[in-house]
């Protein structure tokens, strides 16, 4: 069995391009025992990845330059050896950017596509949506009546907070690039409000949204949106820290003065509660709670969701390239083989 496979060729300075990949087949071993051969189906395109490309020191190790890229997978058993695993089961896995792959069935977790699209255990019902509920009920916290504003609100992540913070009685309020994306957050999401950060008029348009402040605030972005926001936030507002994608593609340090000290300041003066994290800390105490919460939801209709599907692993490095400039509209996924549920 062969693996087509994607790997990293270089450390991007800036954002990644052609240089930045390798295209390679390999010849996959036989199996050994407990071994399973796997069939990606699905490849998840995250933020994150981004940070794994480079060497700066993060939460998590750097991709070796010559390695596979790293990502969630949705896949299916094509042979096993393990007797845990069959042939035909469906299983989330990290298999990264390839489409065949070998597993030990460490770490892998059966899906029944009987109880939902085999596509969201990389989207609503996994690692986003659950970055989403954890992030917002432990550190968000929003009560009834207050007002959550989120940025890159049409994403996997921003449109499940949003939803949430409706389901906890709060007011939401989207931030999005581009018209289409808004309206959507309106009539398909069911935000309270939506605003354009690439409208002239954003400033005002956000300023009109939030007439009674800003109470909890979902960091997805950072940068020039961030610096809107803060100017609205209540005392005693929290803001999980969940990605700054707007700074991940920097090369230097943004011009102007220093504005940390005006930041803090309003930490200070506003008892502001600022709080990066991991989703991945979250799992042992609400991932049970997790899982029939957002099953639930789904099914009645309460977190609705969307998925952006690429076709062709030979195309994700374009479509990753999409994801840090807000292109895509939904969840981004890379079909790269067939869907036997579809």
């Amino acid at each position: 069995m062969q693996s087509h496979q994607i790997r990293l060729a270089s450390r991007p300075e800036g954002a990644p391009d052609d240089s930045t990949y390798e295209h390679t087949t390999v010849d996959l071993p036989p199996l050994e025992d407990r071994q399973l051969l796997l069939r990606v189906i699905y490849l998840s395109l995250d933020p994150y990845m981004r940070g794994r490309m480079s060497a700066a020191k993060s939460y998590a190790s750097p991709v070796e330059v010559g390695d596979v890229l790293v990502g969630g997978t949705v896949c299916e058993v094509v042979e096993s050896r393990n007797d845990r695993f069959a042939s035909g089961d469906l299983v989330l896995s990290y298999s990264g950017w390839q489409s065949h792959a070998l597993s030990d069935g460490r770490g892998l977790r059966k899906l029944d596509p009987k109880v939902a699209p085999i596509s969201t255990a990389l989207g609503v019902l996994g690692m986003p949506g659950f970055t989403a509920y954890a992030g917002l009920l432990e550190i968000g916290r929003p009560q009834p009546g207050e007002t959550v504003v989120v940025a890159a609100a049409t994403g996997p992540v921003g449109s499940a907070v949003g939803q949430i913070a409706r389901i906890k009685g709060a007011r939401a309020v989207g931030i999005a690039g581009g018209p289409d994306k808004c309206r959507a957050l309106i009539e398909e999401f069911g935000f309270d409000a939506a605003v354009d950060h690439r409208s002239a008029d954003f400033a005002a348009d956000l300023a009109a949204s939030v007439p009674d402040g800003i109470d909890v605030y979902f960091e997805n972005v950072g940068g020039a949106v961030a610096d809107r926001v803060f100017r609205h936030v209540n005392l005693y507002a929290r803001v999980p820290v969940c990605g700054l994608v707007a700074n991940y593609n920097a090369t230097s340090a943004p011009a102007g003065p220093d504005r940390l000290p005006g930041f803090m300041g309003l930490v200070l003066t506003k008892s502001l509660t600022i709080r990066g994290f991991i989703q991945s800390e979250f799992v042992d105490l609400l991932g049970a709670d997790f899982q029939r919460d957002m099953s639930g939801w789904v099914a009645d209709g309460s977190v609705r969701y969307r998925e952006d599907v690429v076709d062709g692993l030979e195309n994700a490095p374009n479509a990753f390239g999409g994801l840090l400039t807000g292109r895509n509209f939904g969840k981004l996924l890379v079909l790269v083989g067939p869907d036997p549920t579809r």
